[in-house]
């Protein structure tokens, strides 16, 4: 079975908004293998015409997992 290759690729979902100054729509996008976060309002131009405004934030990076000691040397007894 081939797996899906996102690169390149995003997408976007309702959002909880709570006030106008949080999204509409929420998601992901990867760019060049970095994935980042999108956000998105609903919006109206002076014309009447409806368009998004979006917002891109940085790369999510991966944490670290904590190190786990592998030695009891360090305990005392």
């Amino acid at each position: 079975m081939t797996q899906y290759d996102n690169t390149n690729r995003g997408g976007l979902w309702p959002a909880e908004q709570k006030t106008e100054k949080h999204p509409n729509l929420k998601g992901k996008i990867n760019v060049d293998g970095k994935d980042y976060y999108v956000s998105a309002w609903s919006k109206v131009d002076q014309n009447g015409g409806k368009y998004l405004s979006l917002s891109i934030d940085k790369p999510i990076e991966a944490k670290p997992a904590p190190e786990v000691a592998t030695s009891d040397e360090s305990l005392p007894f």
